[in-house]
């Protein structure tokens, strides 16, 4: 069983102290690692790999890494917070890993200062209701009314355009009331982002930045809202949060191999020296091996898969090299190690 440095994520302070019996697992304190004047909130942890992890213990390990987040903004810190499951093997690579990203925790730091996300979704009240007064629209109502006068009866498919009609005034329906949602609450916002909906009753599933002394007119607009569509829809907020959907760090640790192959698949050679040269490579390899360009030769899909995932792990390498100030790309196995690591705001 191997222990590591679970990381939750990232505040603007040197800070070295600890705050308290709450990480993964519960009983250990979580502590800060400090560099120049920033800190990552760390606890130990055994390393485990997430994505293998079975999802009711992977929804405990959300509401754990969550909760430690939000305990560092109730003690007064602004964080930028990890991605779920990121560990570093100890102290110095938690060092390590600050160093190669502190010009972007830099940049994302006064973006999130007295700031906070605050997630709204709306919902149909009565989704039968919703689907009823769709049916009653002019044009869905005067074509059901045509074919059921019909002598010839309905076919498949005649009940299957109804289908696809209703399906577009309900979509119709959505869009308009999550336009209106979305334009006045980001009238009090400083960002926004709109999440998948889950399913057909959700309405709106939005995440907005605020200032936090903007809390209150936010949820007074919620509540405006709220008014405005009486019965029909039902909004959640929850928040505050620190800023998930906006500035989630992710940490790539990259190996030789994965960028060896990638860099030979694409007909690389050891001496391209920039970001340019993979795409000019990428685009000569997409050219002969684009599948609207073979559509009969076997397997060309396959093949282009592999073409854009060693393209995107030559950019992710690219960018781990320009975060070190290299503007070379270097494919020695010896000087790997120094550009292994990408520290990226999460896509």
């Amino acid at each position: 069983m191997a222990i590591g440095k679970y990381i939750y994520g990232i505040i603007n302070s040197n800070t070295h102290e600890s705050c308290g019996p709450y990480g993964i697992p519960a009983y250990k304190e979580v502590n800060f690692i400090p560099y120049q004047d920033i800190a990552a909130v760390v606890n130990d942890a055994e390393i485990v790999d997430y994505t293998h992890m079975f999802k009711d213990a992977l929804a405990m390990a959300l509401v754990e890494h969550q909760k430690i987040i939000e305990r560092i903004m109730g003690i007064g810190y602004s964080i930028i917070p990890m991605r779920l499951g990121t560990f570093a093997m100890n102290e110095a690579e938690v060092k390590d890993i600050l160093s190669k990203g502190y010009g972007l925790i830099k940049e994302i730091i006064p973006k999130i200062n007295d700031r906070i996300e605050i997630d709204v979704v709306a919902i149909w009240s009565d989704f039968t209701l919703v689907i009823k007064e769709a049916g009653e629209e002019k044009e869905i109502k005067g074509y059901k009314e045509k074919l059921l006068s019909s002598p010839k009866g309905i076919t498949v498919d005649e009940q299957m355009k109804i289908g696809f009609m209703l399906k577009k005034a309900l979509e119709e329906k959505r869009e308009k009331n999550a336009l209106k949602i979305q334009d006045i609450l980001k009238s009090v916002s400083i960002g926004y982002k709109q999440h998948e909906l889950m399913d057909d009753k959700m309405v709106a599933n939005f995440a907005f930045l605020i200032d936090k002394l903007k809390q209150k007119e936010f949820y007074a607009k919620v509540e405006d809202l709220d008014t405005e569509f009486a019965e029909k829809l039902n909004f959640r907020c929850v928040g505050p949060l620190p800023a998930y959907s906006f500035f989630t760090i992710e940490i790539k640790k990259m190996q030789f191999n994965d960028v060896n192959l990638a860099r030979k698949r694409l007909g690389i050679l050891e001496d391209c020296s920039s970001k340019d040269g993979i795409k000019k490579a990428f685009h000569r390899q997409v050219f002969i091996s684009h599948p609207d360009k073979n559509p009969d030769k076997p397997g060309i899909e396959k093949e282009y898969d592999e073409i854009m995932r060693s393209y995107n792990i030559l950019l992710d390498y690219a960018q781990a090299c320009e975060q070190v100030g290299q503007e070379n790309l270097i494919f020695n196995e010896d000087e790997f190690q120094k550009n292994a690591v990408l520290v990226k705001v999460r896509d």
